[in-house]
């Protein structure tokens, strides 16, 4: 049978039985602000992506096979770029200011000695698995059509998804696993698995600890750096904070745990950063070292260029009129070696 196409239906249906009011789906675009998420055509907004994923439809007509124009124009690695003033003071994202100059290399950063092995959750084959069960992995989709066809040896049996957990910064939407990144919600979707394996249908029975991927977000100001990590059934949470990285430690309920030290883009001041708990998240606010606008969370080899927020109406500002050179700048810094 078709497969409806429209936007938070996805069911499959029969012409025959296509009435006006037989497809629920949001007729608007998704919209994501600060950590919320939720659909232009509705007021409701949500925090965690799943539950955004499952928001009922806010119109009814009739289900349709129409497949949207989606512009699947990719932001390069190249563009990743801070931001630029205009002369008009506003300042823009992705646009360089003058002809890149030389590739440099990110300022060298300390990575801990501790590797952090995460073993990713297992079907038990010896269980029975329903007939049309959908795989649990992240942009797979695959039903289960029987161990020859779902578990054999077949093309059909093998999984392509995505192992980390969706990213939404300025615009571009990805996965954390993997490079690309896109600006329509649409081709975010159709973002292809950038690992292949078997297809999980049952999840991880065994009672052993569960390294877990996290959703992230990030904004900045002039003085800190704002990280949420999206983990809910918090037991315990332990978060360190040094001058290049922060060492992250969140248990949870059911033996899953999310265990990561993450290398940071430039300086901060550990005595002056914080973290504070919440129900469905934990927040990170990093002491930036100086007023410098990051065009990254972490090291970034393709960034080139750099700019630096306003300043009491200093130069090199939104708004100034004369531009300065950060003389402690990780571009600065690059060129003396």
């Amino acid at each position: 049978m078709p497969k409806c196409t429209h936007k938070g239906c996805g069911k499959e249906f029969s012409e025959k039985e296509n009435l006006e009011n037989s497809c629920q789906f949001h007729p608007g675009a998704p919209v994501f602000h600060e950590g919320l998420k939720g659909w232009s055509c509705c007021q409701k907004r949500v925090i965690d992506f799943d539950e955004f994923m499952t928001m009922a439809g806010c119109s009814y007509g009739q289900h349709s096979t129409e497949q949207e124009k989606v512009d699947a124009t990719e932001p390069t690695a190249t563009s990743v770029t801070a931001s630029q003033v205009t002369e008009a003071g506003v300042e823009v994202y992705g646009q360089p200011v003058c002809p890149p100059p030389p590739s440099v290399k990110a300022p060298a950063v300390k990575t801990p000695s501790e590797t952090v092995i995460e073993v990713e959750a297992e079907d038990d084959e010896t269980l029975a698995v329903p007939e049309g069960k959908v795989c649990l992995r992240k942009c797979c989709n695959a039903t289960y059509k029987g161990d020859a066809v779902s578990r054999g040896e077949g093309a059909e049996a093998v999984c392509h998804y995505h192992p980390g957990a969706p990213i939404f910064h300025e615009g571009s939407k990805g996965w954390s696993c993997c490079s690309r990144k896109v600006l329509d919600f649409d081709a975010f979707l159709m973002i292809k698995g950038c690992k292949q394996g078997k297809h999980l249908f049952l999840g991880n029975s065994k009672t052993g600890e569960e390294l877990v991927e996290c959703r992230t977000d990030w904004y900045q100001t002039q003085t800190h750096v704002m990280l949420s990590i999206f983990a809910k059934n918090k037991e315990d949470t332990k978060v360190i904070f040094h001058e290049n990285t922060v060492a992250i430690d969140i248990k949870m309920k059911e033996n899953k745990r999310y265990k990561k030290t993450m290398a940071l883009f430039h300086t901060i001041l550990p005595e002056q950063s914080k973290f504070t708990v919440l129900g469905t998240k934990l927040e990170l606010t990093m002491k930036k070292t100086d007023g410098m606008s990051w065009a990254s969370l972490e090291p970034n080899a393709d960034v080139k260029t750099w700019t630096t927020f306003g300043v009491s109406g200093g130069g090199g500002t939104v708004g100034a009129k004369e531009m300065q050179y950060c003389n402690d700048s990780p571009l600065h810094l690059s060129n003396r070696n």
